[in-house]
């Protein structure tokens, strides 16, 4: 029996992602746990600024991606994996930490370790050449997930101070520093090609990034509840609903996909 086919194996693997998720953030100066997420927020809304002139090369590299796999989806599958664990990684140094206000210099510790992780995992796949991004043979009812896609790979969305707003600019759909530079942004677009392409997708690594991001998806509910970041909750609707479709998808893995 495969490793990944015993009982205990997911459940381990789940536990340990949880436990990288809560490892305390890094500040210069002290902050009371009780405000773990506005330290988060505080990272988040600077950490990208130094580098919103290169949103474009997300959006553009996304659809050359997708291109490929329309053309070639064994190609493109492998493409895809390898660009989107480079971008993980990209992820990992240029949106978990940040210069802030009130804490000095901040790390969210725990979400840089898990996209480290998630980017060797998706590395290993597309040396592997375990992805086939095809969406030629995607049961029609997937594509009812494609605006929670569009709306993250648009990310119409600005942030001055502590208020998060919408901005609708179209401009936005190809130069959106939010959508390449955002973790929460951008695994739902991968997300969503990766339940197109399911079967054809590692299952041991749809999982993982699926459930990861699970987690992240119900810690920033948190945004509801303060008036001013309701729309930062809206934004990250998709990445509670991708998740739980790509997890109902691979509850029952093909053995080919083990």
């Amino acid at each position: 029996m495969k490793l990944t086919q015993r009982k205990w194996f997911y459940p381990l693997v789940y536990f340990l992602l949880v436990f990288i998720s809560f490892l305390p953030l890094y500040t210069e100066r002290p902050y009371d746990p009780r405000d773990t997420q506005q330290v988060i927020f505080e990272i988040i809304s600077r950490a990208a600024q130094p580098y919103a002139a290169w949103g474009w090369v997300f959006h553009v590299a996304t659809l050359a991606v997708i291109a490929l796999a329309v053309w070639n989806p064994q190609a493109g599958g492998r493409a895809a994996a390898a660009y989107f664990g480079l971008n993980y990684l990209v992820i990992a140094f240029a949106q978990t930490r940040a210069q802030t206000p009130a804490y000095g210099f901040a790390v969210h510790t725990g979400a840089m370790v898990a996209e480290i992780l998630l980017a060797l995992l998706w590395l290993w796949v597309a040396w592997k050449d375990r992805l086939r991004l095809s969406f030629r043979d995607a049961p029609r009812g997937r594509w009812i997930l494609l605006p929670f896609a569009l709306l993250v790979f648009w990310s119409p969305l600005t942030i001055e101070g502590t208020t998060a707003a919408p901005n609708f600019n179209p401009l936005l759909l190809l130069t959106s520093p939010d959508y390449g530079l955002a973790y929460c942004f951008l695994t739902p677009v991968f997300l969503f090609l990766l339940i197109l392409a399911w079967p054809q997708v590692d299952a041991f690594a749809l999982r993982v990034t699926a459930f990861n991001r699970l987690l992240y998806g119900l810690f920033n509910l948190s945004h509801w509840a303060v008036p001013e970041r309701i729309w930062l909750g809206v934004m990250h609707l998709p990445l509670l609903v991708m998740p739980i479709a790509a997890l109902w998808l691979a509850r029952k893995p093909p053995e080919s996909t083990g």
